[in-house]
């Protein structure tokens, strides 16, 4: 797409106008004429059949009548004054029904007339309506009854001023015809014949307005390939520049401290997983570039101690590390691992959260900017100018999703030689969507869990057997043990019949009355929220009562069963990172699903896959396939969602692996994109990534 089309003004297409064109900014994001090319439509019906108001059925999603208009009546008052239209064609009349914009209707359309209607049958009664239809005049017949027309997305601010899906078609028909159905390229022909696919011009033409399945099929191949491969070519070409730019601190010794931790307090053999995500860490740390690398691992599959290790190294070689983690808790948990694991090594380790009081900070931060202090935990407060360091040779982020990119980068601005980065994460990523996400970082994966650990016993419930769920809780309440109930809601909602945590925390206090019960939700302060869940952490709360805020972080060995009410409101991977909480310890562990017994294919589908599989890079594959990228944990947060606007990552694997293999061909023969062929990709590249993605240097 040339600049022209990005900077050219919704406003100005004949149709839309100032008011529209700020509507559609606000609701659908369309601010030029490329932002509305690449609205796509979300639905094709096929309107090559015309139905007979005798053949309707409850079946039938859409139907297309022929016939007329042959009275017009408004009914109610005020807000539930709507008009109806008597249709017929001859075989049976259907109401026609709008509640807005009455008087345009009556003045356009004509009784008597012939008219094609198209729209949604809805059973009223013994009889059949159809709710603000699209209306054509029958000369019309051939441009709208031409087989596959698109549906587009729109709000309910979009349809008050009449941009329904239908004025959308005729926009998108609108811009196409001014530009002589011409859009200029934005792969080089050398490539799109490589590739072997449609023109551009032809892939828009065909996805707005398809002539046939099988043109809809190669216009959405050519447009998904089109946006996968400029996000791979984006995170190559970066990933590039900083592996060109970044000279790493090179830490050449394998010291007394890490040779010491390793033969005299390691607590228990590493697993080969970990020892090959050490022995790759060892080698980013001394080949002189820095080290970009995420470590993915299950819950309990031992990512603390590798950092350690890499933190180690780096004190061997006379550098500082900081590990900074999402919340407090999570914080605290780190440091008190830390310190249990180190035990009497000279390894000086200092906590730095925002309870720290300020006679600790007078103590810690003139320690750090000495170098005294070897490792820093932390949270944000890790960022604060305040914090100097002597020497960041290594920054571990935990469960980075939940910083923002600006956020992070301010931990790199604390030494001179950037130092080396290790993103810990716990929540399993599919690989197409580690492509796209951190497709610039190196991907180390731990997939052993240490030796010891039971995997967690999964059930599925019905919450009709509460009585036989809460004897099992008792039975393990009476072992000694702790129990986490987690729910979806906060406060009764009108709208979804799930059980709340209010209600539920009345509940297991009634239930439970000879045991302490804690409850920490998101909405309270963040202090009553650290005192509640320190009561559990001690063991002076034997039930935690919580939403999904316990989900990252919370480590209690002694807690064995999960409780998930309204299972069915969870996605997998939330579900995953739930039951994560509990098989901390050497006991056997319990999650238990409870659900209403009424669950759609899908529901039931999730349920079973979480009953079957322990394994976190297999759960979040389905929860992929089941839900789409968006919906994932971390994917939309910190402003770094990913903007698919037609790819979808579950379904589009294949086209991704193509895409980011021909990026890769194209940056061996030419890293920084200066050959002549390749100036249109440059140029596109700074008009997709320049106002809609901030892909900084360090992700």
């Amino acid at each position: 797409m040339n600049t022209q089309l990005s900077e050219q003004s919704i406003k100005y297409l004949p149709g839309v106008g100032p008011k529209r064109a700020e509507v559609l900014e606000k609701e659908a994001g369309i601010v030029s004429y490329e932002d509305l090319l690449y609205y796509f439509p979300y639905k094709y019906v096929d309107r090559s059949r015309f139905y007979t108001v005798s053949e309707i059925n409850r079946t039938l999603p859409y139907i297309q009548l022929k016939g007329r208009i042959i009275l017009f009546d408004i009914v109610g008052e005020m807000k539930s004054k709507r008009l109806i239209a008597k249709f017929t064609d001859g075989t049976g009349t259907i109401d026609l029904v709008w509640f807005k914009g009455l008087k345009y209707i009556t003045d356009k359309y004509k009784i008597g007339r012939e008219y094609i209607i198209f729209g949604k049958p809805t059973e009223f009664g013994r009889s059949y309506n159809i709710v603000h239809p699209d209306i054509d005049e029958t000369e019309d017949a051939r441009q709208v009854a031409n087989g596959l027309t698109p549906f587009y997305n729109t709000t309910e601010k979009m349809k008050q001023i009449f941009l329904h899906s239908r004025t959308i078609q005729n926009l998108q028909y609108t811009l196409l015809s001014s530009l002589n159905w011409q859009i200029p390229e934005t792969l080089p022909a050398p490539l799109i014949q490589q590739i072997r696919m449609i023109s551009l011009s032809d892939a828009l033409r065909h996805i707005h307005f398809p002539e046939s399945p099988e043109w809809l099929n190669k216009a959405r191949l050519r447009l998904k390939f089109d946006e996968l491969f400029y996000i791979q070519l984006n995170i190559l070409r970066t990933a590039q520049l900083r592996r060109q730019k970044l000279k790493g601190l090179i830490f050449p010794i394998v010291g007394d401290l890490f040779n010491t931790f390793y033969k005299q307090y390691l607590p228990f053999e590493l697993t080969n997983a970990q020892k090959r995500v050490v022995r790759e860490i060892r080698a980013d740390m001394r080949c002189g570039r820095q080290m970009n690398r995420l470590l993915q691992g299950d819950v309990g599959s031992g990512k603390t101690l590798v950092a350690l290790l890499a933190m180690l190294l780096a004190a061997d070689n006379h550098h500082q590390a900081c590990i900074m983690a999402p919340t407090e808790i999570l914080a605290q948990q780190h440091y008190a691992t830390l310190i249990e694991f180190l035990k009497d090594m000279p390894v000086k380790v200092a906590l730095l959260t925002g309870s720290t009081t300020k006679k600790e900070r007078d103590r810690i931060l003139p320690a750090i900017a000495d170098g005294v202090i070897h490792i820093v935990v932390g949270t944000h407060t890790l960022i604060e100018s305040t914090v100097v360091f002597a020497s960041l040779g290594l920054a571990v982020i935990d469960e980075q999703h939940r910083f923002g990119v600006e956020q992070r980068s301010r931990l790199w601005t604390k030494n001179k030689t950037v130092p080396h980065v290790l993103i810990m994460t716990a929540t399993p990523i599919p690989r197409t969507l580690a492509m796209t996400l951190y497709g610039d970082l190196d991907v180390s994966v731990i997939d052993e869990l240490p030796p010891g650990r039971k995997p967690v016993k999964t059930v599925h419930r019905f919450d009709s057997k509460k009585a036989a769920l809460y004897e099992f809780l008792r039975k393990e309440l009476q072992k000694g043990r702790q129990a986490y109930i987690v729910y979806p809601l906060i406060k009764e909602s009108e709208n979804l019949d799930y059980k709340n945590l209010d209600e539920g925390y009345q509940t297991v206090q009634k239930v439970f009355p000879e045991y302490e019960i804690c409850m920490v939700h998101g909405r309270m302060k963040p202090k009553e929220k650290e005192a509640a869940m320190q009561r559990f952490v001690s063991g002076e709360a034997q039930i935690l009562v919580a939403t999904t805020v316990i989900e990252v972080g919370v480590n209690v060995p002694n807690a064995s069963v999960m409780v998930i009410e309204s299972a069915e409101r969870f996605g997998l991977s939330q579900l995953h990172q739930l039951r994560g909480r509990v098989g901390r310890g050497a006991e056997q562990s319990y999650c238990i699903l409870v659900s209403s017994f009424k669950l759609s294919a899908d529901t039931r589908k999730r349920l079973e896959i979480m009953v079957q599989s322990n394994d976190g890079f297999e759960i979040a594959e389905a929860d992929l396939r089941l839900r789409g990228h968006g919906d994932l944990e971390g994917t939309q947060q910190s402003g770094e969602g990913l903007y698919l606007k037609i790819a979808n990552l579950a379904s589009d694997g294949q086209i991704l692996q193509y895409a980011r293999q021909i990026a890769e061909q194209i940056l061996a023969d030419d890293p920084e994109l200066t050959n002549p062929a390749n100036q249109l990709l440059q140029e596109r590249i700074r008009t997709l990534f320049s106002r809609k993605f901030r892909w900084g240097l360090i992700s």
